[in-house]
């Protein structure tokens, strides 16, 4: 029972040591516990990585990683990188300010603390909202100043935006575009 109740505070201690690094939205997410469920969990104290495996659900708020397999790696006390795989494996969390969930989705998606890098890699699809949609081979979001590069290593990779039309309440947005005119000039004189 002594060896359950070590690997129980271990497994905690590994948790608190995430939760300032992974909550870049919502301020308030940074002071929620986070919860971590899988099929499976390996922690190497000495190697400083912790690894979950089978239907991983990680939430710290509103923040959500999903995937088939996460590892956290820890030095020094403090958590360099976290790496989620599945098909795909998926990121969620309410933007401070924002009142809808940003939603992303890769094969492999890392996150790396020093730089504040997130990094989506194989078919990822980034969701600002219903009506934003942007996709590439490969996405990388700098966080400390807010900036996005996209494309892949492939000679066929391209990057892919998707920016609907406002509409009016009630409109959809293919009516939104068959009220444009093709000049694009709405209200010219006839």
């Amino acid at each position: 029972m002594a060896g359950a109740s070590r690997h129980a505070l271990r497994l905690a201690g590994w948790l608190l040591l995430a939760a300032p690094v992974i909550a870049w939205g919502l301020a308030s997410d940074r002071s929620k516990p986070i919860q971590i469920e899988a099929d499976r969990a390996t922690l190497d104290e000495k190697a400083g990585i912790s690894v979950y495996e089978g239907n991983v659900h990680l939430q710290q708020g509103t923040l959500v990683l999903r995937g088939e397999r996460m590892s956290l790696e820890v030095h020094d006390n403090q958590v360099e990188s976290i790496t989620v795989d599945g098909t795909p494996a998926s990121f969620s969390q309410r933007p401070d300010g924002a009142d809808t969930d940003q939603h992303a989705e890769a094969g492999h998606i890392e996150y790396h603390t020093a730089s504040q890098r997130l990094i989506l890699q194989g078919d990822a699809v980034i969701r600002q909202s219903e009506k934003e949609n942007f996709s590439s081979d490969r996405i990388v979001f700098n966080l400390k100043d807010n900036t996005v590069s996209a494309g892949g290593d492939s000679a066929g990779s391209r990057v892919r935006i998707t920016l609907q039309p406002d509409t009016a309440p009630g409109e959809t947005p293919e009516e939104a575009v068959q009220d444009t005119p093709p000049d694009g000039q709405a209200g010219a004189a006839e």
